[in-house]
């Protein structure tokens, strides 16, 4: 999910400690850990009493409706620990999930605050909306807010637990959070904040890694403080990512089954948001990818900024996007989403009308998990880059001649 909230106004923990702490989430030793620097986290940096020596194995379920939606894992919060679901949101900041105080809130076993005796009730109430939304649709007339209220607490990840972090308790939010099967959103941005932040004081590679993968695939994985050359294959390939809290990467240009246009060979910033599940352009550009692909596909007005076109028109149809980007040593590459991305399922309000991957949003260029899935992900806080390597089936490969 991409939050629209800037990451200076929220509250940030003053202070942390890490320990260790029981648990039955695995504790991972990577094989290969490539970073060379650490970016100093933000607030004051207190004694640790045990470090964070191993990198840190979350497993990941898939939030599948049709589609690939959200994947999602555990963390626990809280004296004694509560088990609390969350995304791990590369287009956030900041912790936050539902609780007990919340009556519009659906979820089951949320956190109950007066069961902690480690957490403190905060008196700020805020809202954070998000740019992008948990499924496939737009988001229209803001239609995904989170009333939040401050808070600390110790968290744990993994067996390893960070004292007095920042968080925020959901105690209101939109009924588009409702299907939601998590509880929360852990913020993963650019910069090492909260428990990510906890952990690099502690001596932990200020890196994580994802292992995405598609429903029939499974075995999803976050790694935090490291690499795991075990699930990609090749090299990594590097580029440098330029957002300030948001991870974004220069792409030169854009290319459909193998063409591409005046248009999509434009410079673009693109950001990749591990919580948004399909992936946005501006309108100019969305439409000449679309033009590549089919004539038939057509703005579906009951839904602003969203495509399809007939249902029996689309499975098997070419769609194979290509966005291009440079290595740090020079080197254009090519991220590839496949054809069988496309059709992301029936529109609820036309059945016989299936909506398309691409949403058109004006003063946005995003990418999720449709990409993600298809590659193994590292996001090197330290160094300030992303590397990509090929996940499964997919190809990661250099580009050839455009039309």
């Amino acid at each position: 999910m991409l939050s629209t909230v800037a990451l200076g106004l929220l509250a940030l923990a003053a202070s942390s400690e890490v320990t260790a702490a029981p648990s039955d989430a695995p504790v991972a030793k990577p094989q290969k850990i490539t970073l060379q620097s650490r970016v100093t986290p933000k607030g004051h940096v207190t004694a640790v009493r045990a470090k964070a020596a191993q990198a840190i194995g979350v497993p990941l379920d898939d939030f599948f409706l049709g589609t690939d939606l959200q994947w999602f894992g555990n963390i626990s919060v809280g004296t004694p620990p509560q088990t609390v679901s969350v995304v791990f949101d590369t287009g956030s900041q900041t912790l936050e999930f539902a609780s007990t105080e919340c009556t519009t809130c659906n979820q089951t076993n949320k956190f109950d605050g007066s069961k902690s005796s480690t957490y403190v009730r905060g008196n700020r109430i805020t809202t954070l909306d998000f740019a992008t939304g948990v499924g496939v649709d737009p988001v229209v007339n803001n239609d995904y807010v989170l009333t939040v209220r401050s808070g600390t607490d110790t968290v744990t990840v993994g067996g390893v637990a960070a004292k007095d972090i920042s968080l925020f308790t959901i105690i209101k939010q939109t009924p588009k959070f409702n299907i939601d099967p998590f509880l929360g959103i852990q913020g993963m941005g650019s910069q090492a904040e909260g428990f990510f932040a906890a952990l690099t004081r502690a001596g932990l590679p200020s890196l994580f890694s994802y292992f995405l993968t598609p429903h029939t695939v499974g075995n999803a994985e976050l790694l935090i403080g490291g690499i795991d050359d075990t699930k990609f294959k090749g090299d990594l390939i590097y580029a440098n990512q330029q957002g300030d809290g948001d991870w974004e990467v220069e792409s030169s240009q854009i290319s459909v089954n193998g063409k591409t246009t005046s248009v999509l060979k434009q410079s673009r910033s693109v950001i990749f948001d591990s919580g948004t599940s399909n992936i946005l352009f501006d309108t100019q550009t969305t439409e000449a990818m679309y033009a590549l692909i089919s004539p038939n596909i057509k703005p579906f007005a009951a839904e602003p900024g969203a495509y399809g076109l007939p249902c029996s028109e689309i499975d098997g149809l070419p769609a194979t996007i290509d966005i291009t980007f440079t290595s740090q040593s020079g080197t254009p590459f090519n991220l590839t989403i496949p054809s069988s991305e496309l059709n992301v399922g029936p529109f609820a309000s036309d059945p016989s009308t299936c909506q398309t991957l691409i949403n058109a949003f004006d003063g946005l260029e995003l990418v999720g998990g449709s990409l993600l899935k298809h590659y193994y992900s590292v996001w090197d806080v330290g160094n300030q880059r992303m590397g990509f390597a090929p996940n499964g089936e997919s190809l990661l490969s250099y580009p050839r001649g455009r039309g």
